[in-house]
């Protein structure tokens, strides 16, 4: 709250995302413990990085002193307290959702649903609906930063250029070399994560996370040009929306079947089977749409830095060959 320093505040906020995945362990929610580790405490802290790059370590010198702000902080936590007084105490065995709502999913959704995870349960099938909009706000976010920073034309590379990058790249060949051997391995936990979330701790969210880290440590190692032509950002940004599109095809096609929307039981001809068949499709679609709006917004700050450092690097060169010119004509001149 009080450190100036952005970098610093960057690592604070992964050890904060660390220690409350180990708080979620501790309270038996590996679900989201799994996510906050991959998110909270991973592909966030990469983004942030990379959006220092543009900004700077530094935060910029206070010019006011915003009472207004902290007025509207102070009413709005005032009334968010006011409001937990008529909760029902932490940990209350008589509270509703001990009564009425957790029952009903852990009797019925292994019968309803099949799946063993009854977090992908909830997620994926009872309210899918919700997670359909959690699916289009990332979709937005992704949407929100390519309209935000856009990038400027950037000139070709010069052999100087790239032989100061090939330099830079064999200072770190133990490392390269490394995350070389653990990318692959990382890609197949990814799938692993995608498709293994119906037994275990995962789901499309997760997976996308960690398959787009993979990516980005691959891209932060090997330069951002490389890493484009590997994975071409234009079919990544098309994966985006393809991503969210299945999603909500799944839901369209449970109505063309007669049933409501993402109900799965229509899927096949065993209501169980029709369950598993939308579940995978939906959560395939989530993994695809973040791990794609991750790397979007990755590749488009590193992007942006580049092109700014380039911009820069040229008014710098026209300086000093105006200033060479410069004294060039003084001394004709003597």
């Amino acid at each position: 709250m009080f450190t100036r320093n952005l970098l610093a505040v960057v690592m604070l906020t992964g050890i904060y995302g660390l220690l409350s995945a180990c708080f979620f362990v501790v309270l038996d929610a590996v679900d989201v413990a799994f996510t906050e580790a991959s998110v909270g405490a991973g592909i966030s802290g990469l983004l942030m990085l990379a959006a220092i790059t543009i900004t700077g370590r530094k935060e910029a010198p206070k010019r006011h002193k915003p009472f207004l702000a902290l007025f509207v902080v102070l009413v709005t936590g005032s009334m968010l307290i006011y409001g937990t007084l008529d909760m029902p105490y932490f940990g209350d065995p008589e509270a509703p959702v001990h009564q009425h709502v957790a029952p009903r999913y852990i009797h019925d959704s292994m019968e309803e649903v099949g799946v063993p995870n009854i977090v992908t349960s909830v997620l994926g099938s009872y309210r899918a609906f919700d997670t359909l909009g959690e699916v289009a706000v990332i979709f937005t976010a992704g949407i929100g930063v390519l309209s935000l920073l856009s990038l400027p034309r950037r000139r070709k590379k010069i052999k100087s250029e790239e032989a100061t990058e090939e330099q830079m790249h064999e200072r770190h060949m133990v490392v390269r070399i490394v995350s070389k051997a653990l990318i692959p391995f990382i890609l197949l936990f990814a799938l692993y994560v995608q498709f293994h979330g119906d037994f275990g701790p995962g789901g499309g969210f997760q997976a996308g996370v960690i398959f787009a880290a993979a990516i980005i440590l691959y891209t932060m190692l090997f330069g951002l040009d490389t890493a484009k032509k590997v994975f071409n950002p234009a079919l990544i940004q098309l994966l985006a929306a393809v991503g969210l599109l299945l999603y909500a095809c799944v839901g369209v096609v449970s109505m063309l079947n007669g049933a409501n929307f993402l109900d799965y039981n229509v899927l096949a001809d065993d209501p169980v089977s029709g369950q598993h068949i939308g579940i995978l499709l939906i959560e395939l679609g989530v993994g695809i749409t973040v791990a794609s709006v991750m790397l979007s917004i990755f590749f488009n700050f590193d992007g942006r830095r580049q092109a700014q450092a380039e911009i820069q690097a040229e008014k710098q060169q026209s300086e000093q060959e105006q200033k060479l010119k410069g004294e060039q004509d003084v001394s004709r001149t003597l």
